[in-house]
């Protein structure tokens, strides 16, 4: 499966869980209700997978924490803030740059509708 038609996949399994649960609940219940969702359409799906840093050519203990990962191929950035900031898709790209990965997506579900570029977005590095 192409990176495309995986990122299709995981957007309409976005629309999906935000039709069930409607925007105003923690980040932690999107994030577990997403990863059903992608793992009900046989997908492999990691959560909260840690990705160490690289510095210097030495791992770091230290790193950050995907909160999907799907298909060691995509990471699913998972918001539930009043609006996106450049600073989250900022976050999103290093995540992606650091773990070596090409594309991500970043979702805001407290937002009144997800089908705005404000609230679903495409990054890639």
């Amino acid at each position: 499966m192409t990176v495309n038609q995986l990122s299709f996949l995981v957007r309409g399994a976005i629309f999906t869980v935000f039709r069930e649960l409607g925007p105003g609940l923690f980040e932690s219940v999107y994030q577990a209700a997403l990863a059903y969702e992608l793992r009900s359409k046989g997908l492999l799906v990691e959560e909260q997978k840690l990705i160490g840093v690289q510095y210097r050519g030495v791992v770091l203990d230290l790193g950050f924490k995907a909160d999907l990962v799907v298909e060691n191929q995509l990471i699913i950035e998972i918001k539930s803030v009043e609006s996106i900031h450049n600073v989250h898709k900022k976050q999103l790209l290093t995540y992606l740059r650091l773990s070596r990965k090409r594309v991500g997506i970043l979702v805001n579900f407290n937002a009144a509708a997800i089908i705005d570029k404000e609230s679903l977005i495409r990054v890639v590095n």
